[in-house]
């Protein structure tokens, strides 16, 4: 068996739902490679980009705020809070929240948060990456 089912899912919807190769993710502890027949696991996950290989080798990629991968002997799941797909990211809107997570380091006073601010303009930067990935890979399909 070269492929597996995988299902990601945000708190809203379910993004993706299908057979793959295989996905890429970062977990808490770095980052994992699934392929058929991995060991059975479950991890957190980083914000960041869950990367597919899907069934044609053509890839797909999705943002994630972090959450959950679980893997069974047949199905993998992605479990996050949000989950986009890189091809529904809007380029304007994350810089804008990029400028703004910036500033709001920038300005912030001796009390702040650096972690909750910090952690925010990680999460912008992961969207913007994977908004990068995306573009990289449509244009190589043409």
């Amino acid at each position: 068996m070269t492929t597996f089912n995988l299902t990601v899912v945000s708190a809203e919807e379910s993004i993706f739902e299908g057979r793959v190769k295989s996905i890429q993710a970062t977990g808490i502890e770095g980052e994992l490679g699934i392929l058929a027949g991995h060991t059975p696991l479950l991890t957190a996950i980083k914000p960041g980009i869950v990367k597919l290989t899907l069934e044609d080798n053509n890839e797909e990629v999705i943002y994630v705020s972090g959450g959950f991968l679980e893997v069974q002997p047949t199905v993998v799941t992605v479990l996050a809070d949000v989950a986009i797909r890189g091809k529904e990211l809007d380029s304007n809107r994350i810089l804008e929240a990029k400028r703004r997570a910036e500033q709001n380091i920038v300005s912030a006073s001796k009390d702040a948060n650096y972690e909750m601010l910090a952690a925010k303009l990680s999460k912008e930067l992961a969207k913007l990456r994977a908004y990068e990935l995306t573009e990289k890979l449509v244009r190589n399909k043409h």
